[in-house]
Order: structure tokens, then sequence, then C-alpha cells
């Protein structure tokens, strides 16, 4: 099948294939006499691999490593648990400081009293005003 196809069976765009074929996530496509990419079941079931690794948010240099474990049927599933793992910690940290961010603007977004008056903690706390309220973004 042709890069439409292939980004039609797969759910992955044509810009994203190619730009996963000049990074080197996927190995470039076959080509057809006429010039054209040419993809198989095998390249298609690759794709569906990297848009749910992507969905899971997985980084590009973690969904290679994760390429490299699926497609090594000798792979010890340590490895693969260790990455996934490690991946959880780092969404689990990012949870965690958004949710920081998140209570910093509710307390400032509190403090403003939105109306016709130019005084604005929110925007005192983002210039790094003392007299800011606390709940600060910094």
């Amino acid at each position: 099948m042709n890069i439409g196809q292939a980004a039609s069976a797969s759910g992955v765009s044509a810009k994203m294939i190619r730009h996963y074929e000049t990074t080197g996530l996927i190995p470039k496509a076959a080509r057809a006499y006429s010039g054209y990419r040419r993809y198989d079941e095998r390249d298609i079931h690759t794709l569906r691999f990297i848009r749910r690794a992507r969905t899971a948010g997985f980084s590009t240099a973690q969904i290679k490593k994760l390429l490299s474990l699926w497609q090594d049927r000798q792979r010890p599933a340590r490895e693969v648990k260790e990455l996934a793992s490690a991946h959880l910690s780092d969404l689990q940290m990012r949870i965690a400081e958004l949710q920081t961010i998140a209570h910093a603007l509710t307390q400032l977004i509190a403090h403003c009293h939105g109306d016709e008056r130019p005084q604005c903690p929110i925007l005192d706390n983002l210039a790094g005003d003392d007299s800011a309220p606390r709940g600060e973004l910094r």
C-alpha cells in the first residue's frame, strides 16, 4: 500500500510516517518502480505500535527502545517493565508538578478581583513582585 493508505490503516499521518523514517524510528520504506513508498502489513503493525506508545506518552527514544525489545523475541520482560516503570515515575512526578501549579493558580485567581482596577496579583506574581499573595508560581 502507498503512504496514504498506510496512514489510514495505521492511524498515523503521512507526515508523521515520513518523520519517523527521517529520524530512524522506522526503516526507510521500500519503493515502487514509480518511486512511491510501499508499505506492507508488518509496517502497519509497527506504525500502530508506535501510535499506541505515543498515546501512552513515551518519548521517541523510549519508543525506539520499546520497538527494539518488541522485535527481539529473546528479550527479558524485565527490561520492558523497567522502562515502563521509569516512564510511569516520570509521569507521576510531572502530574505532581502540574497539581502544584494548578493549586498556585487557584490561589492567585482567588486573590484577583477581576474588575476594573489595575492591580492584579496574577501579573504581580509573574513579575516576581514580593507583595504578591502566596501560592506562587516561582
